[in-house]
């Protein structure tokens, strides 16, 4: 499928250093300064089922709009003369201190982004010194993650009909010492993402007629994909062969494989088996939030998981200041999704939020590039964070307050 300028949603293309990127037949690394630079490379290397994967949302995608636009309805107002020479940007999420205010979400699949997969991103996290996640749905397994970095760890835990497999991953984060499971609460079935049935993508991907061709024009991806290590979903192979063995769209996977029935006493329950910080992912409600405070969750990610499921629902910074409002002094409230500046990060935290996180801002990066792309994109929005907060007149994360913010 042709990438089409007219989809939904146009990855920032309105920012004209952006569009001279773009503009360059021949764009590098090194001439991508944001996540929209980074979305290009990743379209002229990825064949289109694959970047439309990452890409996509669900039905009209008007909620994936409306998760960046819903920042621009927020302006900051700077103070001055505040002795900015040192400033600091750490801040404590889920029982860990963090380097910087950012955080990579859990994400499936990264392997069929780039060969170096979750191995290239946990690295990276563990540069910035900044926590990182993996998905269920991970091209690595629990213990290689563990084992291969020191900086915080989240498992992002889908629930399955199949109990044991449950219990298992549980453990198995028991054993690799992970500091944090966040349960995945708003992928009860799969959104409807039109791209993906437009395109074919399915897990592992498959070879079609129609996708012979685009593989074919994309050789560096082919090769690396076919040659390199086999495709595998690890924390899921020796219970399931869908994803790994047989190919399923995610929405088909999430369908037909996680368990409907899922509730707060299931959400309980993993808690108390966890017996760690726990988050919830996927809060948008006050009365959410509350209930999460009364299971005895740590966390809750204010996100809906990226306009991937129900389209037409609320930003999470939209929702985020009465979320903070009703239970921010009892659990770490956390803004995920739509974020593509370090602005949006100020924005947030000043609301009240203790941290923010995304997944397609470094998935761009490391379809484009690998661990070398996720760095330099982890880098660019660290370094708008604290020329940022230095133009706000802020020293640290304490000095970001909502009398900095205007809503329009």
């Amino acid at each position: 499928m042709e990438f089409d300028p007219r989809r939904p949603y146009d990855g920032g293309m309105t920012n004209p250093a952006s569009r001279l990127a773009a503009a360059k037949w021949h764009l590098r690394l090194e001439d991508c300064n944001n996540v929209s630079d980074f979305r290009e490379l990743a379209r002229r290397r990825l064949p289109g089922p694959v970047f439309h994967y990452i890409d996509g949302a669900a039905d009209d995608e008007v909620t994936r709009r409306r998760n960046t636009e819903s920042y621009e309805r927020c302006d900051l107002v700077p103070n001055v003369l505040a002795g900015v020479a040192d400033i600091d940007l750490r801040t404590n999420v889920m029982g860990r201190d963090i380097a910087m205010p950012l955080f990579l979400s859990p994400t499936a699949l990264q392997r069929v982004f780039h060969w170096q997969g979750e191995c290239a991103v946990a690295r990276a996290a563990e540069k910035f010194g900044t926590y990182f996640g993996i998905s269920s749905l991970a091209t690595v397994s629990i213990e290689e993650i563990g084992h291969s970095i020191s900086t915080p760890k989240m498992f992002q835990l889908y629930i399955h009909k199949d109990k044991g497999l449950n219990h298992a991953m549980v453990e198995a984060c028991k054993a690799a010492r992970f500091d944090a499971i966040a349960l995945t609460v708003d992928t009860i079935v799969g959104g409807n993402r039109e791209r993906c049935m437009q395109t074919g993508f399915t897990s592992p991907p498959r070879l079609t007629p129609s996708s012979a061709f685009d593989f074919a024009m994309h050789p560096r991806w082919t090769l690396n994909y076919l040659l390199r290590e086999k495709f595998e979903l690890s924390n899921l192979k020796n219970h399931v062969a869908q994803g790994s063995r047989q190919a399923i769209s995610i929405q088909d996977y999430f369908s037909t494989m996680l368990d409907t029935s899922m509730d707060w006493s299931t959400a309980e329950k993993v808690r108390a088996d966890w017996g760690g910080q726990f988050c919830l992912k996927g809060i948008m409600s006050v009365a959410d939030a509350k209930r999460a405070v009364d299971i005895g969750a740590t966390a809750i990610m204010v996100s809906n998981h990226g306009g991937r499921q129900l389209d037409g629902s609320r930003a999470p910074f939209d929702q985020l200041a009465e979320i903070v409002d009703a239970v921010g002094d009892k659990i770490d409230v956390i803004c995920d999704g739509g974020i593509t500046r370090g602005s949006h990060v100020l924005k947030a935290l000043s609301v009240g939020a203790k941290a923010c996180s995304g997944g397609r801002l470094y998935l761009y990066a490391l379809a484009a590039a690998g661990q070398a792309g996720v760095e330099r994109i982890l880098g660019k929005l660290q370094d708008e964070i604290a020329r940022d907060m230095r133009l706000m007149g802020a020293r640290s994360i304490k000095d970001l307050t909502r009398d900095n913010l205007r809503w329009r």
